[in-house]
């Protein structure tokens, strides 16, 4: 897979990897399937209890088709975006839409009562509406409670409203758990999370540095003068930030603990010496569905073996 720069990383795989980018022109709708966009209409928190439940779904969001399966409503699921790999099951589902350049006709000729999609920046779902076809949006969360509402919002419409509310509720006492697991240090610890490498980063008010920030550690591009937070570090501010751990989320394009050690100046750096250079898995971090549980037991993971070799 070629390695994407971070604007659209960004865009398409670190937080929204599937929100539906559209280059298809919104003006061949027809004067017939325009008129049926009025009894359409985008489902949200405050519909989801007055429409029917969906039994023919295209999703084109890894997250939100992460979340319909693990609700118990995969078989409800007609098709999935190129990018859906998780469950495995999702895979034996047609899964050669393009959630970045959706074609409305192809997702109109599946007959769905419903398509899933995530952040709408393009106009995709007005182009839905005007198809006939009823939209649920799930944008990239900023934080647990948007997760859960997510997950509790696909219950409704899918008719698994105790499904969604069992996985709520595991999973909260999952990361409960795997929190509690961790030992918390007397001081802030350090991170720098890897998105590629040419180093951009998160800050703590990202979703996944919420996730970071449950364990005491603080993202070192906190300490740096951005202007987004997934900002582009420098080398020579990683190196002099030091910081405790590394996490990288781009070890699918190559990068790892040796790959990092060998950068110039980095083979002194603690994480490096310590042994804390953690390699995570990109797909988990960069969604918000149910998987984050496996995230953040990676990094109490990582805590705990730092404890053990401190």
């Amino acid at each position: 897979m070629k390695r994407m720069t971070l604007s659209a990383a960004l865009a398409a795989v670190v937080l929204i990897a599937a929100c539906g980018d559209d280059n298809q022109a919104a003006g061949d709708t027809s004067a017939a399937t325009a008129g049926a966009a009025s009894t359409t209409q985008v489902i949200d928190a405050a519909t989801t209890s007055t429409v029917p439940a969906a039994n023919h779904i295209v999703s084109l969001s890894p997250t939100a088709t992460e979340m319909l399966f693990a609700i118990g409503a995969g078989d409800q699921v007609l098709a999935v975006d190129d990018q859906s790999n998780y469950p495995p099951e999702a895979l034996e589902k047609p899964h050669d839409l393009s959630g970045l350049e959706p074609n409305v006709e192809a997702i109109a000729a599946l007959k769905p009562d419903l398509v899933v999609i995530a952040d709408d920046f393009t106009g995709l779902t007005e182009q839905l509406e005007a198809a006939g076809l009823k939209v649920w949006s799930g944008p990239a969360a900023t934080s647990f409670d948007n997760v859960y509402e997510q997950i509790e919002q696909l219950g409704a419409v899918t008719g698994h409203v105790a499904d969604a509310a069992a996985l709520v509720s595991k999973m909260q006492t999952d990361i409960a758990a795997e929190v509690k697991a961790a030992p918390q240090p007397a001081q802030p610890l350090t991170y720098y999370h890897e998105l590629d490498n040419t180093y951009y980063s998160v800050t703590e008010n990202t979703f996944i540095g919420q996730v970071y920030s449950m364990f005491g550690l603080r993202s070192i591009a906190d300490f740096q003068e951005v202007d987004s937070d997934y900002p582009q570090l420098s080398a020579e501010a990683i190196i002099s930030a030091d910081p405790d751990f590394m996490f990288l989320a781009d070890g699918g394009f190559g990068e790892s603990p040796e790959t990092v050690a060998a950068r110039p100046g980095w083979g002194s750096l603690k994480a490096v010496t310590n042994g804390d250079v953690v390699v995570v898995d990109a797909d988990i971090s960069s969604r918000w569905g149910p998987r984050i549980v496996d995230y953040i037991a990676a990094v109490s993971d990582a805590m705990n073996k730092a404890a053990v070799a401190g």
